[in-house]
């Protein structure tokens, strides 16, 4: 059986984390994968979309296409999947026009309604496809997912003390983190020793937090976040950002380190406050749960070892690559993975294997 993902690019972050990362199962399970950048101009599409035909199933990855574009992919495909991460069918946050846009919300409407199946990254978007046309057995919660099997690094007291905050991202996100510049301002001032490790394609300057600059690529992300102690995250309230899966969090979780976050979106459902990080609202309870972490390491390593056995349970690629498998091959899966309320009726582990005091 072959497989045909139709992507922005091979390199884009959502093909990596939503396609790639389940390659090995679709092999196990007898599923070839190919995966093509969607085509610039129409009539390369055209062509493209005429190709699918070959195919046993096509992933349709976040593209909102125009009529006759979508039209010619739907008849070629035998099976057309349409994978999403992002709140596609709003403007995202920066954009000063708002989040409503006729055209989007009309491709959208047309995509999730005509897809055999619909994988969604969360529920609140599950929720947007079901409310634009969707039919509740077609649509499944799959998350973002990480690789588990890792441990959590032993991280030597820095020289001097201190504490080193890390967040990690592109250029486009670096806004929201920049639109909060009051607060870690007076992160900065009131934490002693409290760095930023910023890992990105470009930089922020502040006048009381240092800030360590990290070039980021693909193959040292990972490892320079665990150089990190403290992984941060922070998004506005709106419709684009509750839209967002919380890979963030998700890539902190992975390599031991507590979360601290504002409780928008996703990260109330991924980070327990008190248990494995924090959810801070205010600017003085951010203030509170930096200091917290700062003034005691022994709180930061169990914190860090239960977000790294929470994110192995609930959020890795070998968890969730037979709901993935089945949604591409068109079969069941054992868990029943329709949306009802939250995330899924997949089982999600909360124990602590260790008290902490907090």
């Amino acid at each position: 059986m072959k497989a045909l993902a139709l992507v922005e690019s091979w390199d884009h972050v959502c093909c990596r984390y939503r396609v790639l990362a389940f390659e090995r199962a679709l092999g196990a399970s007898g599923w070839s994968l190919a995966i093509e950048p969607v085509a610039g101009s129409p009539f390369g599409r055209l062509a493209q979309f005429r190709r699918c035909s070959q195919y046993d199933a096509v992933i349709l990855q976040r593209k909102l296409l125009p009529g006759w574009q979508f039209g010619e992919l739907r008849r070629s495909a035998k099976r057309l999947i349409f994978d999403f991460d992002d709140a596609v069918l709003y403007r995202d946050s920066n954009d000063p026009r708002g989040p409503h846009h006729a055209r989007r919300l009309g491709r959208f409407r047309r995509t999730v309604g005509l897809a055999d199946v619909v994988i969604a990254g969360n529920a609140f978007l599950a929720e947007r496809a079901r409310d634009e046309g969707a039919s509740l057995k077609r649509v499944r919660v799959i998350p973002t997912c990480v690789k588990s099997g890792h441990s959590v690094p032993s991280r030597p007291a820095r020289e001097g003390g201190g504490l080193d905050l890390v967040w990690t991202g592109s250029g486009s996100t670096l806004a929201g983190l920049d639109r909060r510049r009051p607060l870690w301002e007076r992160l900065g001032r009131e934490v002693p020793g409290l760095r930023l490790r910023l890992i990105c394609d470009r930089f922020l300057r502040f006048d009381a937090l240092p800030v360590v600059e990290v070039p980021w690529s693909e193959a040292s992300e990972a490892a320079e976040v665990a150089e990190g102690d403290v992984g941060i995250s922070w998004i506005p309230d709106d419709l684009w950002s509750r839209g967002k899966c919380g890979l963030k969090v998700l890539q902190y979780q992975a390599a031991g380190l507590p979360v601290v976050a504002n409780p928008v979106g996703v990260h109330p459902e991924i980070i327990h406050p008190g248990v494995d990080g924090f959810l801070p609202d205010s600017d003085d309870e951010w203030i509170e749960s930096i200091r917290q972490l700062a003034n005691d390491p022994g709180l930061r390593g169990r914190m860090g070892r239960v977000a790294l056995a929470s994110v192995g349970a609930n959020y890795s690629v070998e968890s969730w690559a037979p709901a993935f498998v089945a949604a591409v091959a068109g079969a069941q899966p054992l868990a029943d993975l329709h949306l009802r309320s939250g995330l899924s009726n997949r089982p999600r582990s909360t124990a602590v294997s260790e008290p902490l005091e907090c």
